[in-house]
């Protein structure tokens, strides 16, 4: 007769507090998203997987939370799914429903995602990645589901640029050269900044899965920086990076307010309700610092500030 062993996560805690989030990181899965008339994309995938724990209760069922995750995640591998954000709402419920104690139940994700392109000047083929994150919450009013992306990009500070702009008017009139002319040639050739890598990231929530096309989001992200960059670059497209984001100088604050408008003129059908997150951040090249900015935001606050522009 087998001996039935003590639950000790049910049992009563010393200190008798709740827990917001409790359960397990760094869980890897292959995950398969289904593209019409194309292969499937497959990712390697982190999870998070967390539920909440209310105070007389002393932990939670890691097991089970890794049996409903398991389980989950496995059918995505098998039947290919229309969005990783699905496979995440779809774990959550089933969290709240396999844990009668708990309200709340949320699963976040990450992966590498990698697109082909061609270099911007000499059109060789190249790759270029980024890192998907996906989230969903369930509890007793239903499930929330945010899809997004963080890129890499690069910046140039307006700022330094405009001091450089200053020393080669005063440089051009020394040799008297004409106003009219220094305004010409200041206007076609863009002067030197510093450069920054920049790091946006972009995530959209809604109630259920949001309605846009991931490649969309990457693309509104990549295109609020100064330039994209490339894995790949001859001299002709390392030209054409610096003239591109030269000409297009921007601070931490200036990359947010693209996304922002991005995001408006690429996801006008998204409901009033649906929060955007925008965040900037800049590795700073000529300070120890690095420079940040974001905005969290319903996407109807978003359409409204845009309109009074």
């Amino acid at each position: 007769m087998s001996q039935q062993l003590p639950d000790v996560q049910a049992s009563s805690p010393d200190v008798t507090v709740g827990l917001n989030r409790v359960g397990v990181t760094g869980v890897e899965k292959l995950v398969k998203i289904d593209r019409a008339d194309q292969r499937p994309i497959v990712l390697m995938a982190t999870f998070e997987v967390f539920v909440d724990l209310p105070s007389w209760r002393k932990g939670a069922d890691m097991s089970r939370n890794m049996e409903v995750i398991d389980e989950t995640l496995e059918a995505a591998v098998r039947d290919e799914v229309s969005g990783v954000e699905a496979v995440c709402g779809e774990a959550a419920e089933r969290l709240l429903d396999k844990h009668d104690y708990t309200t709340n139940a949320e699963v976040r994700m990450e992966a590498e995602y990698v697109t082909r392109e061609e270099t911007p000047a000499s059109e060789r083929p190249t790759q270029s990645t980024a890192d998907i994150v996906a989230s969903a919450t369930a509890d007793a009013e239903g499930t929330r589901e945010e899809i997004g992306a963080r890129v890499t990009g690069m910046t140039v500070c307006p700022c330094s640029q405009g001091m450089s702009a200053a020393r080669a008017r005063e440089t051009l009139r020394g040799l008297d050269v004409d106003d009219e002319t220094i305004d010409s040639f200041l206007e076609e050739v863009p002067q030197p900044g510093h450069s920054q890598r920049g790091h946006a990231t972009l995530t959209i929530e809604s109630e259920g899965a949001p309605d846009v096309d991931l490649l969309d989001v990457i693309e509104v992200a990549r295109e609020s920086m100064s330039a994209r960059i490339y894995n790949l670059a001859k001299r002709p497209d390392e030209d054409h990076m610096t003239y591109e984001s030269h000409k297009n100088a921007k601070f931490v604050e200036d990359c947010v307010r693209s996304m922002a408008e991005g995001v408006v003129d690429r996801f006008d059908h998204l409901p009033a309700d649906a929060i955007v997150t925008m965040k900037q951040s800049n590795d700073e090249s000529i300070h120890q610092h690095n420079a940040h900015a974001e905005r969290v935001a319903t996407f109807g606050d978003l359409e409204a500030e845009l309109a009074d522009d």
